[in-house]
């Protein structure tokens, strides 16, 4: 799905309540995961919900604090001396199931994380890692005869309208899938043994392991009857894990219940005994649950409460974090609405970035650029000021170039202003349920109304659906939101 995005906020904010209350059993959590993850398989997991979940059961090769890498399942690596291997020393640990997890399990995960027929929503990532091969696997294609040269031909429905030059070898390399597949460049010569060879040196690797992708998932648990499909992560009976706590219980569209987990390699270190999670997508009514004393910690509140609560409440937390908050044009929608560059930037330029922050209230930056601040280059210089903005502006100093872009784009797209105004009325601007994202959307439908003279509608929906729907090209325009997955600028670009 082809799209492009307009920038709203970077260096996003997360904004917490955590109690601190006396006389109860201080060994039980009570935390509001927000809404109801969409999987909790770290394999296909791509949304900080099911991710925060998967960061409590499960544990990769290394674990990252505050930008400090510390071992995890693995104790020590070694890289050689041109950067291309590094070999991982696993600890002896086990499974939840006390079942011994090995390197082997590694290459298992890894694997069906790259494979095509997994449809991982998080399987591009493995093109950064520069692993031998996992470029080719990721990508395996086979639409052309490689001998001849014909090719499949779809129409816009992504039916096939010839005859099918499929022959079973990718159609760059001429290695079938399960060519592709051995030569990925990860291997386990024995149980605590994992070598993993790179195109290049990756100075972001290792770090990049603590990130929950490449966490272990057990094969047995994977392909059990009744799991497909990442459900197995879901079902405290299929739902084998190796991090501090593992899923006991599971409510669709209301909680989760997580106890501690015994055979965890570090237990003792673990003081909490139970995580009684909750799926409450809707802010206030978390809110109003922590202030009757029904929730411990709660990630988000009312915007319309933060600048109170950041004034007033101890027990309120800011956490910066590096990431970018956008907005996607779909173009692959039936018009091509938004295939003209003038009207994207039109619609880009006609947004006030400032007014926004500041309406939100919570110390978010105008994004000017997709990469926040806070990521150096190569020669330790913020990332941010060595790219510059190319023109954007954060404040309302653009609002006239945007009406003037808004006529120019009506023009070549053959249409009169009044067409063009009231083509993008008829489209929808979409987000997912949250007090902070309708305000958004309602501050830049309110912008493009002003400036540019129509009024898109909003369309909002609970995160699962949303989800699905962004995934599947179901939306005009829609709201997202990228944090980075390691501290490279290639994070957040990838």
């Amino acid at each position: 799905m082809k799209k492009l995005v307009i920038l709203i906020v970077a260096l996003a904010f997360a904004f917490s309540l955590a109690a601190c209350q006396e006389g109860r059993d201080t060994t039980v959590l009570r935390w509001n995961i927000g809404a109801d993850p969409l999987t909790l398989d770290p394999s296909l997991n791509g949304a900080s919900d099911g991710g925060d979940v998967i960061n409590n059961t499960f544990e990769g090769l290394v674990r990252e604090f505050n930008g400090v890498v510390e071992p995890g399942i693995a104790e020590s690596w070694v890289t050689s001396a041109d950067g291309k291997t590094i070999t991982f020393t696993l600890r002896d640990s086990v499974w939840s199931d006390g079942s011994d997890l090995t390197a082997s399990d590694f290459v298992y995960t890894w694997l069906r994380a790259m494979d095509p027929a997994t449809a991982s929503e998080y399987a591009w990532i493995w093109e950064y890692t520069n692993v031998v091969g996992a470029l080719e696997y990721v990508y395996f294609t086979d639409e052309a005869d490689n001998v001849t040269g014909d090719e499949n031909v779809y129409n816009d429905d992504g039916i096939l309208t010839s005859a099918d030059f499929s022959d079973g070898l990718d159609d760059d390399t001429g290695f079938t899938m399960a060519e592709s597949r051995a030569n990925v460049g990860i291997s386990a010569p024995d149980a605590n043994t994992l070598v993993v060879e790179l195109v290049n040196p990756t100075s972001y690797f290792v770090s990049l392991m603590a990130f929950y992708h490449f966490m272990p998932v057990k094969q047995s648990s994977v392909e059990a009857v009744g799991g497909e499909e990442g459900l197995w992560a879901k079902k405290p009976d299929l739902a084998v894990c190796n991090g501090p706590f593992k899923l006991t219980a599971y409510t669709l569209g209301d909680g989760l219940v997580l106890e501690k987990n015994d055979n965890y390699w570090e237990a003792d270190s673990v003081k909490l005994q139970k995580i009684e999670g909750s799926f409450i997508d809707n802010e206030s009514t978390a809110y109003d649950k922590y202030n009757a004393g029904e929730l411990d910690y709660i990630p988000s509140v009312p915007s319309s409460e933060m600048t109170r609560l950041i004034a007033e409440d101890p027990e309120f937390h800011v956490y910066a974090l590096l990431g970018t908050y956008y907005y996607s044009f779909n173009f692959d929608n039936a018009d091509g609405l938004f295939d003209n560059v003038k009207l994207r930037k039109a619609l880009s330029y006609a947004i006030d970035r400032e007014a926004i922050v500041e309406s939100l209230g919570g110390g978010q930056v105008p994004a000017a650029g997709f990469i926040p601040p806070g990521f150096t280059d190569n020669n330790g210089n913020d990332f941010f000021e060595e790219a510059g903005t190319y023109g954007m502006v954060a404040d309302d100093s653009n609002f006239a170039t945007a009406v003037t872009l808004f006529a120019e784009a009506a023009a070549e797209m053959e249409m009169t202003v009044a067409q063009l105004k009231a083509a993008l009325a008829a489209s929808e601007l979409s987000y997912n349920t949250s007090d902070a994202h309708a305000m958004v959307a309602q501050l830049v439908q309110e912008s493009w109304n002003q400036v540019l003279g129509f009024q898109m509608s909003l369309a909002n929906s609970e995160w699962a659906i949303f989800q699905v729907d962004r995934k599947n090209g179901n939306f005009d325009v829609a709201r997202g939101g990228w944090l980075t997955d390691f501290m490279d600028p290639i994070g957040m670009l990838a």
